[in-house]
């Protein structure tokens, strides 16, 4: 009897924990996103042509103070190449008054940070302190912004560092892919820099890069976190009031290209095929690489489209890259997608590492995705979750004081006004499946398929799956991208 009732008991205890396993079967639905109010950010000029934009936020008692100056690598030569982002990264070793080691201390002892970094379009030199530490904050960022030592001895140090990096880093697929990139797809140089570039800096292209670029009527001071408009605008004009600029500067500065994005569509999903031949790599690296002229993140018609058409195809765990290569096939360790905007244009890339002996295989696998999106609609249940990816994200960088000063810099950066934070969330959730579909017609197909890794072994494979393809080969070895066909 006893063993009857225990038997009984296992069944009922069996069905109960099939139900709840195929309960789990069935994800639940993704919420609605939350709301993310943005306060005001209140924008103010100082008689040197400075902008200052605060926004106040009391959640926790931090202020990041971040310095955006708008020039960045855009406006290096290739023979510069790495010049901003060695000039932002040369003002903090060493002040007219304080060494490196001087002014990593006195950040340290006020419990704060100090960064600097220069990307294509902007430079950036940004400080993250307790509010009641700020004043003295602010007297080292505007020493190191206004008073730069550039001694030789700091650029010497600074430029074999870099060097030993780019040694490294150009032995590795994922990054030799993305240095090759930059001049064979979008007509560009490396922002970090090349060998040759950084060899050739000197501390005067440091001074003049510096000079010309580093002005009030460039440049805006963002202050985010615990503090009001008014001491912001005081600390502002305390501390940067004196910098001066030239006219001459002031008249140079302008908004970037306005004209209409390109409309050529293309007929094949990959126009060019290029194998950058790295001989026992570990890996390869498979990226597709598409230059789009003229379409800036200034068109909102444009931009949000871009940007939840990439949620979709490569941004994050549960993307199509994703999901193709990395979850259903095992071939690599993870598959994204990313738009890196301009003035002027955007450079739009998929990047995924697998087995020499499976790229060509996953090379196929990212021309069939891309050409997914141009044939067929994102249907609701995966446009809806992919939405909530991005607004969640945005809605998590907007908690952080070091977040919140990014994003209006972007604006800044943009000439975009400082309203656009609060219409992000609305945007993205009234994007379209159509307008995603159209977007990847005008613009996606027609882009670069560029393979980095050793050739011998994915070549055969390669030739079958693209049959009526060119295949572009350049040793690594031989690269030289200051050249048109990329060799020395």
């Amino acid at each position: 009897m006893k063993a009857n009732k225990f038997i009984n008991f296992l069944c009922i205890l069996s069905v109960f924990a099939a139900s709840a396993f195929a309960q789990t079967e069935v994800p639940p639905k993704p919420g609605a996103p939350r709301p993310t109010k943005i306060p005001v950010v209140v924008e103010k000029k100082l008689q040197n042509g400075l902008t200052i934009a605060a926004v106040e936020r009391k959640n926790v008692p931090l202020v990041t103070v971040e310095l955006l100056v708008k020039s960045g690598a855009s406006v290096e030569s290739i023979e510069k190449a790495g010049l901003a982002n060695l000039t932002a990264s040369m003002l903090t070793k060493g002040t007219k008054t304080k060494t490196a080691s001087e002014i990593a201390e006195a950040i340290e002892f006020l419990g704060g940070s100090i960064n600097t970094a220069a990307g294509w379009n902007n430079s950036v030199v940004q400080i993250t302190v307790m509010n009641d530490k700020l004043d003295q904050a602010m007297a080292i960022l505007s020493d190191v912004v206004l008073n730069p030592s550039f001694k030789q001895e700091e650029l010497d140090l600074l430029k074999s560092q870099t060097l030993d990096g780019l040694t490294y880093n150009l032995k590795q697929p994922g990054f030799l892919a993305n240095y090759v990139a930059a001049k064979y797809s979008f007509g560009e140089h490396p922002a970090g820099g090349t060998p040759d570039a950084i060899n050739k800096i000197t501390t005067e292209d440091v001074a003049n890069f510096k000079n010309a670029n580093y002005v009030p009527a460039n440049s805006v001071l963002i202050f985010a976190g615990d503090i009001n408009a008014s001491r912001a605008n005081s600390l502002a004009q305390k501390f940067f009031g004196s910098w001066t600029t030239t006219k001459e500067r002031e008249l140079a500065i302008t908004k970037g290209n306005t004209q209409s994005p390109e409309n050529n569509i293309e007929k094949e999903t990959v126009k060019r095929l290029l194998v950058v031949d790295l001989p026992n790599s570990g890996q390869a690296s498979v990226n597709y690489t598409r230059n789009l002229q003229n379409l800036n993140r200034s068109k909102k018609e444009v931009f949000f489209p871009a940007s939840v058409l990439n949620s979709v195809l490569g941004g994050g765990y549960s993307s199509r890259l994703n999901q193709e290569i990395r979850i259903k096939r095992g071939l690599s360790y993870g598959a994204g997608s990313g738009f890196s905007w301009r003035n002027s244009k955007t450079n739009f890339s998929t990047r995924t590492q697998t087995k020499n002996e499976s790229a060509a295989e996953v090379a196929q696998l990212v021309e069939a995705e891309i050409q997914r999106l141009t044939d067929s609609d994102v249907s609701d249940n995966e446009l809806v979750p992919r939405k909530l990816v991005l607004t969640g994200d945005f809605g998590r960088d907007m908690e952080t004081t070091v977040g919140l000063a990014d994003k209006i810099g972007e604006l800044y950066g943009f000439y975009l006004p400082t309203t656009e934070l609060n219409s992000f969330i609305p945007n993205v959730q009234s994007t379209s499946a159509a307008q995603i579909k159209d977007f990847a017609q005008k613009y996606l197909k027609g882009g670069d398929l560029i393979i980095v890794g050793d050739y011998s072994v994915f070549k055969d494979d390669l030739a079958k799956r693209f049959p009526n393809m060119k295949i572009e080969v350049v040793k690594a070895d031989n690269l030289d991208l200051s050249k048109d066909d990329l060799q020395k």
